[in-house]
């Protein structure tokens, strides 16, 4: 089949598909008295055509339909703010758990044996004495309790 052919079939059968609904529908009464709805009436009887009533247009339909689509917009805002809530708790746990490990590292250092010291000015070592060393080793732990970090070491 060439496709002026199949535009043809397709033409066809639309216009054969939308003939049931144009279709004439007639009302009579049978023999027994009963009414009867059919498209073609039988001869000899008195029928009716019937125009089949369309359904009248919900006038609350537009309103309900934006009202719906307002909710849904609204629950779709709602979930995009939690969930940027939540990425920033997250990014804030990371962070705090990131500077929980630095104040713990520094803490281990000063608590260990090893003479510590810092360059001044000049350049020359300038060692840290046991007092300051403790002020910072006390320092670190509070840091640790306000940080509320997990597993806080016993002074």
């Amino acid at each position: 089949m060439n496709c002026r052919s199949l535009l043809r079939l397709a033409a066809c059968t639309l216009v054969f598909a939308a003939l049931p609904a144009a279709a004439a529908l007639y009302k009579w009464s049978d023999e027994n008295g009963r009414v009867v709805y059919g498209d073609t009436p039988p001869p000899g009887v008195k029928a009716e055509r019937v125009n089949p009533a369309v359904a009248p247009a919900d006038p609350n339909a537009v309103r309900d339909m934006a009202a719906k689509d307002a909710q849904l917009n609204k629950r779709q805002q709602d979930r995009a703010e939690e969930e940027a809530k939540s990425e920033k708790a997250q990014a804030d746990a990371k962070l705090r758990l990131d500077r929980c490990a630095q104040v713990r590292g520094r803490l281990q250092t000063l608590r260990a044996d090893v003479a510590m010291y810092r360059f001044n000015d000049k350049g020359e070592k300038v060692y840290m004495p046991a007092v300051e060393r403790d002020k910072a080793v006390a320092e670190s732990e509070k840091m640790l309790r306000d940080l509320n970090c997990p597993g806080v070491p016993a002074g």
